[in-house]
């Protein structure tokens, strides 16, 4: 990914980027979460505190909740939040 595409996703400038890769500046923790969700690696592992890149939990799951886990973590945040209502609305339908 281009530091300029790096930078739309994350809301700042393609500076602020590059000042990232050499270790100049550090991202804010808000920009921090938004880089582990677009490379879909833990905060750990961009912070350098871990060699795995994902969360453990993630291999423990089955084969369809990966799958699930896999695709709502590509979608668009915008999208993410739809998904997590309307998850909402059939459990609590399913509830009454």
């Amino acid at each position: 990914m281009s530091q300029v595409r790096l930078s739309i996703e994350l809301g700042v400038s393609q500076e602020t980027v590059s000042a990232y890769e050499n270790g100049k500046h550090f991202p804010s923790v808000q920009s921090l979460i938004k880089l582990s969700e677009i490379f879909r690696v833990s905060c750990d592992y961009i912070l350098g505190l871990s060699e795995q890149s994902h969360n453990v939990v993630y291999y423990s799951l089955n084969e369809q909740d990966r799958k699930l886990y896999t695709i709502f973590n590509a979608l668009s945040l915008q999208n993410q939040e739809k998904v997590m209502a309307y998850m909402q609305g059939l459990y609590d339908s399913g509830q009454k």
